[in-house]
């Protein structure tokens, strides 16, 4: 890892956890941790570009169909991939076909940039990650091993306890509160080789668990508001990111507010 980094271009490609959901502006759009990352970047390198591909809901087979080559051709220093991880939330999933599509995915980008990021990604403590815990693991075990052999980083954000903290999750389950991309976001910026700004595996203060009634009428409105939509969704064959367009398609200077 090289201290003093000084990069000149950043694209980010993949799904939700890239696109910024649940971190909310104002304005109704997502920030996130790739754009926070971006920001902190811009201000060591002057003229410092930013491109962000990501889509909600994209498995693995889309992101390398309609990001892989585009974010490739941008021939950006700094490349994060971060996808799989929706393939192996599905009922059924091929992991060997996953694996293959993120091999090809990494075969791809690895030559077009200076540093390819990985990422072993976080996952909520509950019952729907112990679900899922084998396919996920497998999947990091591959993204360790494609890493070794093509050079690139590997943020361990799953081997990080704080970011399994349910209070670090927002009410859909599936995606980072604004606190969680903050530290997603001092993740990367240290993999890079910049200096620490803080530690960002410093657990959150005790508190006292919510009781029972306040756990049920929060399950309640996570079936209704999400749980529902999201298996109406998977019966139908639809996704929350049809027909949506990348918020930062082309690798353009950055202008947004410094976080």
């Amino acid at each position: 890892m090289q201290m003093n980094a000084n990069y000149t271009s950043l694209v980010a490609v993949g799904d939700s956890f890239t696109e910024g959901m649940s971190d909310l502006l104002p304005d109704g759009t997502y920030r996130g941790w790739a754009d926070l990352l971006a920001a902190r970047m811009a201000a060591q390198s002057p003229g410092f570009r930013y491109a962000n591909l990501a889509v909600r809901g994209k498995l693995i087979g889309q992101i390398v169909d309609e990001q892989v080559d585009v974010a490739a051709a941008m021939q950006a220093d700094v490349v994060t991939l971060v996808g799989g991880l929706n393939d192996t939330l599905r009922p059924k999933c091929d992991m060997s076909r996953v694996r293959g599509l993120l091999e090809e995915a990494v075969e791809r980008l690895a030559p077009s940039c200076k540093q390819l990021v990985l990422m072993r990604s976080p996952g909520r403590n509950g019952p729907v990650m112990e679900r899922f815990r084998p396919r996920m693991e497998e999947l990091y075990s591959y993204v360790d091993d494609l890493a070794s052999r093509h050079g690139a980083l590997v943020v361990d954000l799953y081997g990080a306890a704080v970011l399994g903290d349910q209070r670090m999750w927002d009410v859909d389950r599936l995606h980072p509160t604004a606190e969680g991309h903050r530290r997603i976001a001092e993740a990367v910026w240290q993999a890079l080789g910049y200096a620490p700004e803080d530690d960002w595996q410093t657990p959150l203060p005790l508190a006292v668990p919510p009781g029972w009634a306040t756990r049920r009428i929060a399950d309640a409105r996570f079936a209704k508001q999400y749980l529902g939509p999201w298996i109406g969704r998977r019966l139908t064959g639809r996704s929350s990111g049809d027909g949506r367009a990348p918020k930062r398609p082309d690798l353009l200077p950055y202008d947004g507010p410094l976080p």
